[in-house]
């Protein structure tokens, strides 16, 4: 799990199992980082624990909530959501040097 800047530089990572869920990661990542205007994040961070700690901390979840969700999807920026990219590019790079 790792949170990156508006610029796509990495801020904080959590390493976790493969058992744990991603909406706990979550919270312990929020929690060491400063505050944010937005906080972008995919489908598997869909919680509402999630969402009310990132509005805590005066910060707008842009989440998409899953497809068996009963409140749909309407309040999402989806041209703000386009950034998650930012993180992907991180781990994309990490890949790449994955022998070192």
């Amino acid at each position: 799990h790792m949170a990156v800047d508006s610029s796509g530089l990495p801020v904080d990572f959590i390493v976790t199992g493969g058992e744990v869920h991603d909406s706990k990661a979550a919270i312990e990542l929020l929690e060491q980082l400063p505050d944010a205007e937005h906080v972008i994040a995919d489908r598997g961070y869909d919680s509402e624990k999630v969402r009310e700690h990132i509005r805590a901390k005066n910060g707008v979840p842009t989440i998409p909530r899953k497809r068996n969700s009963k409140i749909g999807n309407g309040d999402i920026d989806w041209c703000l959501y386009k950034y998650r990219h930012l993180v992907e590019n991180v781990f994309a790079r990490l890949k790449h040097y994955r022998s070192v």
